[in-house]
C-alpha cells in the first residue's frame, strides 16, 4: 500500500515589512494546500529580512513569543486546522528579556501545536552574526509524530551537521524538514559552496534512510550597515551595495533516502515547490541496505563526545 504524502515548500523573497511578509507566507501556504500539499514548511525566519547581517540591538524588536496562544502561532494554528495540513514554521522567538533563539514550530492538521524545536549550532560568520542574536537551542532534536508522517526539524546551519541528521533517523524520522537561509556575498563564489550546501544534505538522507527537504530564500538583501550615496548611482542618495549582502540562491530541494533530487526549486524566483514522496520507500531502503542501523558501531564512537581528537 503506497503511503504518499505531497510537501510543500515555500521560497520567497522578503521584505523590510514584517506584515507584507507574513500575509504573503499565508497567501503562499493556501495556494501550496489548494494544490495538494499536505506538509508544508516555511524558509528560515520568513518573516523578516535576515537581519544577522549585521549586529544592530534595534533588530530584537522582530522576536515574539511563541507559545500556543501569541498571536502568530495562533493564526498558524488556525490556518492549519483550516487546511487540514501540517505546518513548519520558522520564528524570531523571544523567550525572555535577553533571551532569544532561532525557532521552528510545529503544528499538526488538526491545529494542535506539537512543540518547538530551537536552533542549535549557531553560525558566527562575515553577514551570519547570529551569534549576538541567538542563544543555541535547549529542546534537543525531536521527531513529531504527525497525521502524515513523522517529522524532523533542523534549522540552517543545523544541516552541515551529520549528528544531527543521525540523532534524528535514530528517532524515525521520515522526512528532515529544514527551514534555511543561504547564499554568497560575491557571485563568483556561488556555484561551488551551493553544490556543497545540496549534496551534504543528500548525503544525510542517503545515510539515513530518509527523505530531505531543505527550504530556502531567494533575492539580494543588502548589509543594512552599509549604503550607497547618490553619487554611485542610486536615484534615492542611499542604497544597497551589491559587494556587500547577501544573494540568496534558493534552489529548495526534496531528496529521497537514495540521495536522488525529486523537486528542485529555481535559483531566483519565488516558488511553491509540491512535491510527491512514497513513505513505503524508507521500508524499502532499509530492507536492502544495513548501514543505517545494524552495522553501526556504537562501542567505537566514543570519540564523537570530544571537541577534538588529539
Amino acid at each position: 500500500m503506497n503511503k504518499v504524502v505531497n510537501l510543500g515548500l515555500i521560497q520567497m523573497s522578503c521584505t523590510a515589512d514584517v506584515q507584507v511578509n507574513f500575509e504573503k507566507t499565508l497567501d503562499y501556504i493556501k495556494d501550496a494546500a489548494a494544490r495538494g500539499a499536505q506538509v508544508i514548511c516555511t524558509q528560515e525566519l520568513f518573516k523578516s529580512l535576515y537581519f544577522c547581517q549585521s549586529e544592530n540591538p534595534g533588530q530584537f524588536d522582530l522576536a515574539e513569543e511563541v507559545s500556543q496562544d501569541s498571536p502568530t502561532v495562533q493564526t498558524l494554528r488556525k490556518l492549519a486546522k483550516d487546511l487540514q495540513i501540517v505546518l513548519i514554521a520558522s520564528l524570531f522567538e523571544k523567550r525572555a528579556l535577553g533571551l532569544y533563539h532561532n525557532t521552528a514550530i510545529v503544528i499538526d492538521a488538526d491545529g494542535e501545536l506539537l512543540g518547538k524545536y530551537r536552533k542549535m549550532h549557531i553560525p558566527d560568520d562575515p553577514h551570519y552574526y547570529e551569534k549576538f542574536y541567538f542563544t543555541p537551542g535547549d529542546l534537543g532534536y525531536k521527531v513529531f509524530h504527525t497525521q502524515y508522517a513523522d517529522i524532523g526539524v533542523l534549522i540552517c546551519w543545523d544541516q552541515w551537521f551529520p549528528e544531527t541528521a543521525r540523532l534524528l533517523a535514530l528517532q524515525g524520522a521520515e522526512i528532515i524538514c529544514i527551514p534555511t537561509a543561504i547564499g554568497y556575498s560575491q557571485l563568483e563564489e556561488g556555484p561551488t559552496y551551493a553544490q556543497a550546501w545540496q549534496i551534504v544534505q543528500r548525503g544525510h538522507a542517503v545515510a539515513n534512510a530518509c527523505f530531505l527537504a531543505a527550504v530556502n530564500r531567494v533575492g539580494f538583501e543588502a548589509d543594512p550597515s552599509i549604503a550607497l550615496p547618490a553619487s554611485q548611482g542610486h536615484p534615492s542618495g542611499v542604497g544597497p551595495n551589491r559587494e556587500s549582502g547577501i544573494e540568496f540562491w534558493g534552489q529548495s530541494f526534496v531528496t529521497d533516502p537514495d540521495g536522488s533530487i525529486v523537486k528542485l526549486a529555481s535559483k531566483d524566483q519565488e516558488e511553491i515547490v509540491i512535491c510527491p514522496i512514497n513513505l513505503n520507500m524508507i521500508e524499502e531502503t532499509k530492507k536492502l541496505y544495513s548501514f543505517p542501523y545494524r552495522d553501526r558501531r556504537i562501542d567505537s564512537y566514543q570519540d564523537l563526545l570530544k571537541l577534538y581528537s588529539d
